[in-house]
């Protein structure tokens, strides 16, 4: 096959009409450019909206409006347990077991409560190490953990700079910085994803190696729920946080998403407590003692925001439909096709910062224009006027992301189409 022919708007509908999941991108409501669908690879910031979430929220909405307060009790998907309509199906979808997992908050918010437990320093062991270039938001709240503690960043947080080209890193790299600092860890806290570069990580390996060393492991999985087939139960890792709103399509601002590690379920580990994490045996007997409910929703805080949850279930029946094998061969047959076609016509303007190895990497390809930031920014502006949304990162990242529940072929084809155009009106 020559590279003329993968650049061929043919070659493209014929792969999107061999495609298991094709029927899923009418599932969604796709924005419109000058009349005609954009190519929206914007799915790792904001997924696009299912048509299904509109009428969770209706048959919310209606039921507060003709039950109000009974809402709680009346019907099959009743208030009270709504949460746990989306625990089996969340624990499928990361890999867990369903006590695991709870649909809660927002990602930071549920880092700091799971810090509070899990980040418990020592004499010997104040450390946290990061990745550097983390997401501005987990440095924020690792900082600010420390500082709560009375223990000075600039010499408890570890960040490891990346040894690789593209700002990508290598396991020997991680190893070593979690060997070097073990007698004075604390916590390992690292992605999924890196935002950035778009790599994806070991979840198993960066645990078996921190708890080697001794310490704690999380992992913020915010690029990486709903992209990549994880398997968190097995990777024994201590706790993990993420959002919805991004691959997961729950809407902006989306209910979060926590796990703690079975082994955890009883602990008996500081935290902070509210009603809604209280045994619900004994939740409305109102009495003053706390008494956490096993596993992870032993960490609610507040009763579920149903309106919040309702989008999310529209989500989870997608994901259960497709399944997550589909799902991810479809992710690397886009991605790949991006990468191919970006050799084959582009090599000579733009670089591919992400892995090229398939397993360090989900739906995401990170790219960068070899001259230079305003050029790199030209190209982004370019694609916008001609109806290819990505995203830009600062200094010089453009993230292109394939979702694969929505995205096809022709959507890569046509990227691929306006940034050719773009490099040789130059």
């Amino acid at each position: 096959m020559s590279n003329n022919d993968i650049f061929h708007i043919d070659y493209a509908r014929a792969r999107d009409a061999a495609c298991p999941l094709r029927s899923f991108r009418d599932e969604f409501l796709i924005p419109l450019h000058d009349g005609q669908q954009q190519a929206y690879f914007c799915g790792n910031s904001l997924g696009l909206q299912p048509y299904g979430a509109r009428a969770h929220v209706e048959e919310v909405l209606d039921k507060w409006a003709t039950q109000a307060v009974e809402g709680h009790f009346t019907g099959q998907a009743q208030w009270m347990p709504y949460h746990e309509l989306l625990r089996e199906p969340l624990a499928a979808i990361v890999g867990a077991k369903p006590h695991e997992v709870v649909a809660m908050n927002s990602l930071t918010a549920n880092l700091h409560l799971m810090m509070v437990s899990f980040y418990q320093p020592t004499i010997e062991r104040t450390a946290i190490l990061i990745e550097a270039g983390s997401f501005p938001s987990d440095r924020y709240a690792v900082e600010s953990q420390l500082k709560y503690r009375g223990l000075p960043p600039n010499i408890t947080l570890i960040e490891v700079e990346p040894d690789l080209a593209g700002g990508v890193f290598s396991m020997d790299a991680i190893a070593k910085a979690i060997r070097d600092n073990a007698s004075r860890l604390a916590l390992v806290l690292w992605p999924g994803v890196q935002y950035r570069t778009g790599q994806a990580f070991d979840l198993k390996e960066i645990t078996r190696l921190t708890h080697e060393a001794g310490a704690i492991v999380g992992f913020d999985l915010a690029h990486a729920v709903g992209n990549l087939d994880l398997a968190l139960h097995d990777s024994g890792a201590d706790f993990a946080v993420w959002c919805h709103y991004k691959y997961m399509n729950a809407g902006p601002g989306a209910v979060a998403g926590c796990f703690v590690h079975e082994r955890h379920a009883e602990t008996t580990r500081p935290r902070f407590a509210g009603w809604w994490g209280n045994d619900q045996s004994v939740r409305f007997k109102m009495g003053p003692e706390f008494n956490p409910t096993a596993g992870a929703e032993g960490w609610q805080l507040s009763n579920p925001p149903i309106l919040g949850l309702a989008p999310l279930r529209a989500s989870v029946e997608q994901f259960q439909r497709a399944g997550l094998q589909t799902l991810r061969e479809k992710s690397r047959a886009l991605t790949g096709y991006l990468e191919r076609l970006i050799d084959a016509h582009l090599a000579d303007a733009i670089d591919i910062l992400t892995p090229r190895d398939t397993g360090q990497r989900g739906a995401q390809l990170s790219l960068r224009v070899k001259a230079g930031r305003d050029a790199g920014r030209s190209l982004f502006d370019y694609l916008q006027s001609h109806g290819v949304l990505g995203d830009w990162r600062e200094p010089d990242v453009i993230r292109i992301s394939p979702a694969p529940l929505y995205n096809n072929h022709e959507d890569v084809l046509r990227f691929a189409q306006a940034a050719k155009e773009w490099n040789d009106g130059r």
